[in-house]
């Protein structure tokens, strides 16, 4: 079954869709963006059950809001005692996270 967000736009804009148990997130998630984004990434995590996938494949670049944004998903998931993992982040978002302090927290070693 897939769900789309409302969210999604064609024109390159924050875009959350989910399959399964894997949320895909693309686009620019800006604070322009990331309360919308939020919302909807909550939604998926709090409407299902075991571990799910937040794919980071299709992000574009790295803002602190988008630190900010996986931060609030980690912290909903552990509250709704859903195992959660980020996968696929741009170098740009690993960088940031380094230089925030928050990359084990997001990404785990290595």
């Amino acid at each position: 079954m897939t769900r789309e967000s409302p969210a999604i736009e064609s024109s390159g804009k924050a875009q959350v869709m989910c399959r399964d148990d894997i949320v895909r997130v693309a686009g620019w998630l800006g604070p322009e963006s990331a309360l919308a984004i939020r919302n909807e990434g909550e939604r998926l995590i709090a409407a299902g059950s075991g571990a799910l996938e937040i794919n980071l494949s299709d992000v574009v670049g790295a803002h602190s809001a988008t630190l900010s944004l996986l931060l609030c998903w980690s912290r909903f998931a552990t509250h709704c005692e859903r195992p959660l993992s980020f996968t696929h982040a741009n170098q740009d978002l690993i960088a940031l996270s380094v230089l925030g302090g928050v990359k084990e927290q997001l990404f785990g070693e290595g």
